[in-house]
């Protein structure tokens, strides 16, 4: 196709778009058009489009896709739109993996990249968000890919079935625009973290154990890791970690994944003050949330 031939199609969508769209009152009273994804549906059909794309097209027309309608309010259309050719890493598929991949596609992250090389097993089920008894000896990024499509067909996963590594974490991260640490052992972070500065992409730290865990967002010229566990060539992989000992009960991965998702969004969107350079520990056993700041 010609310039002049793309430009024609680009319009053309648009309208269908505006055509395919309605207005509608949300529950403060204000008007706004929406575009119904059964609609949204039928607009990529006949342009040979993707329904994420579509969703793009309609926000950068201040349209706004139905389910994301109760996000408006606290995420603006502008910001939507943001979220919608976001590029989202989340290395772990578990316990605190599972839960930010939904939490995410809920938001309306258009792109999650999804890295894990374990299988589900039957003691998956009491924490991890992805696990059901239906997909146990199935691989857990694989199952990732499926989970998001029932919930938002809008947004596109890549899976990669297999452990993060030196030699492949650099090509597999690339284009992101935040990673999340949803990883359980810290050399294995520590290469994440690597490679997050290197590629220059902030990265989202959790950790949990029993009632407690901790956040940290990284940025790539923050201290990071180091902070928290020290110098990473003292570190050996132990055979009883916290999370072993204490155990992984559902809540305590569910507020931290919760966490990790907010701070996604106030990365990618620039509100609020990201944890940088210091750490937040919830004990869910006092109620208490204990802030570490470091000089």
């Amino acid at each position: 196709m010609n310039t002049r031939e793309i430009v024609s199609m680009e319009s053309e969508i648009q309208q269908a778009i505006e055509d395919h769209a309605e207005e509608t009152t949300t529950l403060a009273g204000e008007k706004v058009q929406v575009l119904y994804e059964e609609r949204a549906i039928t607009v990529a059909g006949l342009y040979g489009l993707s329904l994420g794309e579509v969703f793009k097209q309609a926000l950068s027309q201040n349209i706004v896709p139905y389910c994301y309608i109760r996000n408006q309010g606290i995420i603006s259309i502008k910001d939507q739109l943001k979220l919608a050719v976001s590029r989202v890493a989340v290395v772990g598929a578990g316990g605190l993996g599972g839960n930010v991949i939904i939490l995410l596609a809920r938001t309306g992250i258009g792109h999650l990249v999804v890295i894990d090389a374990d299988k589900f097993d039957e003691t998956n089920l009491n924490r991890q968000a992805l696990c059901v008894r239906e997909n146990i000896g199935r691989p857990k990024a694989a199952e990732a890919v499926e989970k998001v499509k029932e919930i938002n067909p809008a947004v596109e996963v890549i899976a990669h079935v297999g452990r993060l590594t030196s030699e492949n974490a650099g090509e597999i991260l690339r284009d992101v625009d935040v990673i999340v640490d949803a990883l359980d052992n810290v050399l294995d972070r520590f290469v994440l973290e690597r490679t997050a500065k290197e590629l220059s992409v902030p990265m989202v730290h959790a950790g949990i154990a029993g009632f407690e865990g901790q956040l940290m967002s990284i940025f790539p010229q923050d201290p990071g890791l180091q902070l928290v566990y020290g110098d990473p060539e003292k570190w050996q992989r132990p055979k009883r970690t916290p999370e072993v000992v204490l155990g992984v009960p559902a809540v305590t991965a569910s507020l931290l994944a919760t966490l990790q998702a907010m701070e996604v969004l106030k990365i990618l969107l620039g509100k609020g003050e990201a944890m940088r350079n210091k750490i937040l520990r919830p004990d869910l056993e006092t109620g208490e949330f204990h802030h570490i700041v470091f000089a």
